[in-house]
């Protein structure tokens, strides 16, 4: 029987030889990160990737702003951003500070400072494809 050029290509994919540098994959298995912070990761990008919440983290890049300013610098409602801040501070990506009965928000720390400046400082100098967008998937 012939094989068919579907079946060879079945045949061929995946490795032949489990582990080529054997010292390389110990290494970056000795190096990686325990499940739970990978999943805390992935959750922290989560959050980056929502263009509302981002325009409210840029947006802090200047420093504090009470929710009313944050809703008519990023075009949102005062219940939007009101909601994304809980989330962003539950998950310590800002801080707040209150004076009376106004709350600052503020980003919480300079690592979150670095990942914005990076991501955009990446994203200003690539062109992006997104086959996700064109419908190309």
């Amino acid at each position: 029987m012939k094989e068919s050029s579907d079946e060879r290509v079945l045949k061929m994919d995946g490795c032949a030889v489990k582990v080529v540098d054997a010292d390389r994959v110990s290494a970056v298995c000795e190096r990686m990160p325990a499940a739970e912070d990978l999943t805390d990761t992935a959750d922290i990008f989560g959050l980056l990737s929502d263009p509302n919440r981002l325009r409210l983290l840029v947006a802090l890049l200047d420093g504090e702003l009470c929710v009313c300013d944050l809703a008519a610098v990023t075009g949102q409602s005062e219940s939007a951003v009101s909601h994304a801040l809980r989330l962003l501070r539950a998950h310590r990506i800002v801080a707040a500070r209150r004076s009376g009965r106004m709350a600052y928000y503020r980003l919480e720390d300079p690592h979150v400072r670095m990942l914005l400046d990076l991501a955009l400082a990446h994203t200003e100098h690539t062109d992006a494809i997104h086959p996700e967008r064109d419908g190309n998937t």
